[in-house]
């Protein structure tokens, strides 16, 4: 998978940076750098193309996920991370993704498939990937999620369902809500930048 990796201090949690529909593995960087600016980065772009826009998984419509292929790409996600780990030489236990949109839903499914996928996620957005499969253990992970009250794409059930899944699976779900729609705001990114302090 095409990806940029920066290195940073060795002994701090790796930043898996997933973007958005149309970004690339460059768009994520200043909100990494916003939220932790001492640590490794290993950012990827997505293998699948909608119309010339990379994205990390098909979808039937806007908002109907092409569930087949999500759960094959999550699972070459998972792989791409384990071969990252051992290429650059850093621990495969300590990832924390920062997902946005289409990469945050992809962060989430990791999430879903494997308890030790990701030691936590910041999701900007997410969605509930797939409904049909049960989550594993997830005790001990935090989560943050950045939602808009006024998202024409994610509406606030969803992040609301998406909450109740992970809590049920155990995990710590931090929810950051801004009157805004869809877009990643300045003041959601701060949110999660000091989030991040407290629990990375």
């Amino acid at each position: 998978m095409k990806h940029i990796f920066k290195e940073g201090k060795a002994e701090l949690p790796v930043l898996l940076l997933l973007h958005g529909t149309g970004g690339t593995e460059e768009d994520l960087l200043p909100l990494a750098e916003l939220i932790a600016p001492e640590h490794s980065i290993l950012s990827v772009r997505g293998n699948v193309s909608e119309n010339g826009m990379p994205r990390f998984f098909k979808r039937l419509s806007e908002g109907v996920f092409d569930e087949e292929d999500l759960i094959e790409r999550t699972h070459e996600l998972n792989s791409f991370i384990d071969d990252s780990a051992d290429q650059y030489g850093f621990d495969r236990t300590n990832v924390i993704a920062i997902g946005y949109s289409n990469g945050a839903n992809i962060a989430a499914s990791l999430l879903f498939h494997d308890k030790n996928a990701l030691r936590g996620a910041i999701l900007h957005h997410p969605m509930v990937p797939l409904r049909s499969i049960e989550l594993p253990d997830l005790s001990e992970k935090h989560i943050f999620i950045g939602a808009g009250e006024n998202d024409p794409i994610c509406s606030s059930d969803e992040t609301r369902e998406l909450k109740q899944l992970l809590d049920n699976a155990g995990a710590e779900v931090t929810v950051h809500w801004e009157t805004s729609g869809h877009q990643l705001t300045q003041s959601e990114a701060k949110k999660a930048a000091e989030w991040f302090k407290r629990y990375r």
